[in-house]
């Protein structure tokens, strides 16, 4: 496979670069998130890792933007294809627990909870109408939005969406051994409430077990009037299915060559059971000559904070995979 197979057909002139970041409850259940170090931690990274893409560095803890194993944050990585493409990203604060340390646009979400014992997002149409009115002002002065999100643990509500909508699903993780037995235990007992209230309607399989970012960018790709790519695995096929439910147009999705081949997750068969084009972007870790990196191949990370969609569109935009692997090692080796 090349470094993006297959193109996705579109043509812009005024590209935006935009992360969804969120919280649920669930990254904070020992063993569900690798997303930092330590459980509690996994509600600070949508922070840290916007922190590292605008500054250039986590400033505001003594953290560095490593795996405890030494692969670099998938951060680091969208950071790279910033500077390479002298791009400004947009965050989006759709429902984080502690104050973001750049500049996002607020949508007034609160952090997700836990689908197991209560409603998970209870504000999950006014986000989406939020989301509405983010998709409207973006059409003003772009015409491509690479989208993507960071939400810890969101791999669990994505599993939860997906089975709520029919759809026989199994989600990737950032652990090499994903935590399958906690994530499909957890998704049981969600599913037994949605059950047990009859839920059918797509905000509100939201509301019961979703995540703060889901009804944001299902509500920008509603209104957004030009070519979208979902920068993300299987959580932006969870919003790729509720989309479709919701009878909007669908856009495509991109993510790495990582996600695809995830043993552990069916991504290629979701993605035909919504019908929706799927992209992938393979930046050959394993021979760019970094440890770190290298460990992408062996399942660790995979993805994130857009990553996949940032490469994308660093090729799209007119770089080379050469250009795009040695702009990446450069960057990741700063962090070492």
């Amino acid at each position: 496979m090349g470094f993006l197979l297959n193109k996705p057909d579109v043509t812009f002139k005024k590209p935006v670069f935009c992360a969804i970041l969120g919280n649920t409850l669930l990254s904070t259940v020992p063993g569900v998130s690798g997303a930092g170090g330590t459980p509690d931690n996994t509600l600070l990274t949508p922070i840290l890792d916007a922190e590292l893409i605008v500054t250039g560095a986590i400033t505001s803890h003594n953290i560095k933007p490593n795996t405890p194993t030494g692969c670099p944050t998938p951060a680091s990585i969208t950071r790279s294809m910033m500077e390479l493409c002298d791009l400004q990203p947009l965050f989006i604060n759709a429902g984080l627990r502690h104050t973001p340390t750049v500049t996002c646009l607020e949508v007034y979400g609160e952090i997700g909870e836990d689908p197991r014992f209560r409603d998970a997002v209870p504000n999950a149409q006014k986000l989406f109408d939020q989301g509405k009115w983010i998709g409207k002002f973006l059409s003003g002065f772009s015409d491509l939005i690479v989208l993507g999100e960071c939400v810890p643990g969101g791999t669990t509500t994505a599993l939860c969406v997906l089975r709520a909508l029919g759809y026989d699903a199994s989600v990737s993780s950032s652990f090499v051994k994903n935590p399958v037995t906690q994530k499909e235990e957890i998704c049981r007992i969600a599913l037994a409430r949605i059950m047990a209230d009859h839920v059918t309607a797509p905000l509100d399989v939201l509301k019961y077990t979703g995540d703060p970012m889901i009804p944001v960018a299902a509500g920008i790709s509603s209104t957004y009037t030009g070519h979208i790519l979902l920068a993300g695995g299987t959580q932006m096929l969870a919003v790729s299915a509720i989309i479709k439910a919701m009878g909007l147009r669908l856009p495509s999705v991109v993510t790495t060559s990582y996600v695809r081949d995830d043993p552990s997750a069916n991504v290629e068969q979701i993605a035909r059971q919504i019908g929706v084009k799927i992209f992938y972007v393979d930046p050959g870790f394993g021979d760019i000559g970094h440890a770190g990196l290298a460990r992408y191949c062996i399942g660790e990370v995979k993805e994130g904070m857009g990553a996949g969609g940032a490469m994308c569109l660093a090729y799209l935009m007119g770089h080379s995979p050469e250009v795009i692997r040695a702009k990446i090692l450069r960057t990741v080796s700063a962090y070492s």
